[in-house]
């Protein structure tokens, strides 16, 4: 059974797997693009190759759109096309109305791609498409956001042929663009003057690299036998640093490469899909993600093979003696050795950039200061973090839901900021980084910071804490993420539901991870998330505690101490003991989970969280740390609180793998 353009159904679900990804990258590289069109800081070089970028990528997401018969995707990236081309060749200015059009095009567009996906209802995008085709484009002259106006050529060579680089060197320049950088094409004409003074190609070259990136150098023949060379330079610095070198041979211009002739239609057409056949390297390939998740599982069993062997080579040893065991011992070493080097390998396939999500974050912070009427900058630092893919993906709605909290409730008014003496406009800052095997990640702002009392009045009375109790520091982020709690009495679009916090929280902790916050008055709030890198491998403590094994992962454990069991006070129903000259909270897991208890003479505690937040759960001792393959508890009915998993030891036995909630558990919740 064949389609109606020709293609089996086979064919074309196995090409909707390819469109996905293909076009997820496609409008990641647009949303950046037109933030980019839209802060209006570019010089008109970068502006047209910005335009011609957001060609190709539209063209592009229009062919891949139709051969898979996606027609609402492919007619709104069609009118997205027509309208830009038009720009271009009036070489008109880009208006804030028309980034608005834009954005929502884009926004349909992911809509149309997710239902597709999902097997959803599909938007409605024929009013977007009527706008779209009665836009007309403005006189030339006219104002706008971004002024396309015609760029010089390249600067020519001594023979008036302009330079023409290599392909490799056009995917630089690409590159270096979207980075930000603006290109710039240096001369440099030698001459004994110069040379007496040091000043030769070896300094040149050294200064390029002071203010960014040497892309292309070629010597150049002049007409009197003479030398010269052509530099390409992708510059991060300031123009002005570089002005005072003219007095040493250089000459300086902004690169462009656009054609002295307009090209017909049909080349434009050749020259969009030549573009966007380049837009990924040779060297990547695709990779279902189904089928990492299958290797990691296959290392998964090799890893616990490994621990049975070890376990076997443990028995033997009495009977064989050490010296005939130790060809084994050095063999199993090895193994793990080559076994953690190929886990690292696997998880490095997995792992992605966080900076998908934060710069989907631009877009969302974009709609609410329109929507709030104020002036927010967006502070992004560490986008070039990794994570694992899962992760990231489950951490799109908790970032979502901290930054529209940081503008609805964090964030004053233009008017309120001024009269503290603040900038206008408010900051929401996004950082992300790597700590060993965690990453951190925070969403701060600079605003107002939280109002305890009212938080406190409010908790009291949607009755999450009694009358006679206070609010302490350890309760602020439990009443802040407790489900339906929220300080607004109307929900808006940013906020107000009482259900932002509790899903941060709950994503947070299911992931394995730790949320807390900070917080000063009037100097502003600062969230902060620790994460786990990766969840299907890890290493963690063995533990015993109740006669029972369990396992901690490493990383949510800060420190294990050891004290005796008289060194306990109890005081209103709870235990604590002195740590650091603080008192420490203790949980014990064997009364948590109902396990009978002992009368050891010495116990120990795994520290859990940070500062106030730190509490200690006791245990019987620490047996061993042991590599451990995570199996997720997916079933509801056999969900219980403290426990995100299990895993297989090298014995064959199955032990619960604790997450870093068992920390707040009591045995109360168990009676």
């Amino acid at each position: 059974m064949t389609t109606e353009n020709g293609l089996g159904n086979e064919l074309i679900e196995a090409l909707t797997d390819d469109f996905y990804a293909e076009s997820d990258e496609l409008l990641a590289a647009v949303r950046i693009d037109i933030l980019r069109v839209e802060s209006g800081t570019a010089d008109p070089a970068v502006e047209m190759a910005l335009l011609e970028d957001l060609l190709r990528r539209f063209h592009t997401l229009k062919g891949l759109a139709g051969m898979v018969g996606l027609e609402a995707a492919e007619a709104a990236a069609h009118a997205i096309e027509s309208f830009l081309r038009d720009l271009r060749d009036r070489k008109q200015s880009i208006s804030g109305a028309d980034v608005d059009d834009l954005v929502e095009g884009v926004k349909l567009i992911e809509q149309v791609i997710a239902a597709r996906r999902s097997g959803g209802v599909m938007p409605d995008t024929g009013p977007w498409q009527r706008r779209m085709g009665r836009r007309e484009i403005p006189s030339p002259g006219s104002p706008g956001k971004m002024a396309m106006e015609a760029r010089p050529a390249a600067p020519a060579s001594a023979d008036g042929v302009p330079t023409v680089f290599p392909e490799d060197v056009h995917r630089e320049m690409d590159q270096a663009i979207s980075e930000g950088a603006i290109l710039y094409q240096f001369r440099f004409s030698p001459s004994k003057e110069l040379a007496d003074r040091g000043v030769n190609v070896n300094l040149i070259r050294e200064r390029f690299h002071t203010i960014g990136r040497l892309l292309h150098a070629e010597p150049r023949v002049q007409e009197k036998g003479g030398v010269s060379f052509d530099f390409l330079v992708a510059v991060t610095s300031d123009p002005s640093s570089f002005a005072e070198w003219k007095g040493d041979g250089l000459t300086c211009t902004p690169y462009d490469s656009t054609p002295r002739e307009t090209p017909s239609e049909s080349e434009r057409e050749d020259t969009s899909l030549q573009a966007a056949a380049s837009l990924g390297p040779s060297t990547v390939i695709r990779v279902d993600i189904g089928r990492v998740d299958d290797l990691m599982r296959m290392v998964g069993e090799l890893v616990i093979s490994r621990a049975r062997m070890e376990e076997a080579i443990r028995r033997i040893q009495p009977d064989l003696g050490k010296i005939r065991t130790r060809p084994l011992h050095e063999t199993d070493q090895r193994m793990e050795r080559q076994l953690r080097d190929l886990r690292e390998g696997v998880v490095r396939l997995r792992m992605v950039p966080i900076a998908d999500i934060f710069n989907r974050m631009q877009f969302v912070v974009r709609d609410l200061a329109r929507e709030t009427h104020q002036e927010i900058r967006l502070k992004l630092e560490g986008q070039e973090t990794e994570l694992d893919k899962f992760v990231v993906e489950r951490m799109m709605d908790p970032l979502l839901h901290l930054v529209r909290n940081a503008v609805s409730h964090g964030l004053e008014s233009e008017k309120e900021r001024i009269e503290k003496g603040k900038p206008s406009a408010g900051t929401i800052s996004l950082k992300a980084a790597t700590s060993g095997d965690q990453v951190l990640i925070s969403v701060g702002d600079d605003g107002r910071g939280l109002d305890r009392l009212k938080i406190f009045e409010r908790a009291q009375v949607q009755g999450l804490i009694p009358r006679d109790e206070t609010l302490t520091e350890e309760g602020l982020l439990d009443v802040l993420c407790a489900q339906g709690f929220s300080t607004k009495e109307d929900a808006d679009r940013a906020s107000g539901r009482g259900v932002g916090m509790a899903v941060v929280q709950q994503t947070v902790e299911e992931l394995g991870g730790t949320l807390s916050v900070a917080s000063r008055p009037d100097e502003g709030t600062l969230f902060t998330i620790t994460l786990p890198l990766t969840l299907a491998i890890t290493d963690a403590f063995i533990i015993l505690a109740g006669g029972q094994r369990f396992a901690v992962p490493q990383g949510l454990v800060r420190e294990v101490i050891e004290f005796r069991p008289e060194d306990r006070v109890s005081t209103q129903g709870s235990e604590m003991i002195l740590y650091r000259n603080s008192a420490l909270p203790l949980v014990r897991l064997a009364l948590v989970f109902g396990l009978p208890e002992g009368a050891p003479k010495k116990l120990y505690a795994l520290i859990l969280g940070m500062g106030r937040s730190s509490i200690g759960v006791v245990i019987d001792r620490v047996v061993a740390r042991r590599e451990i393959v995570v199996r997720s508890v997916t079933d509801p009915l056999i969900q219980v609180p403290g426990i995100s998993g299990a895993t297989e030891l090298g014995d064959g036995k199955v032990v619960l793998i604790l997450d870093g909630t068992v920390g707040e558990m009591t045995a109360k919740k168990y009676e």
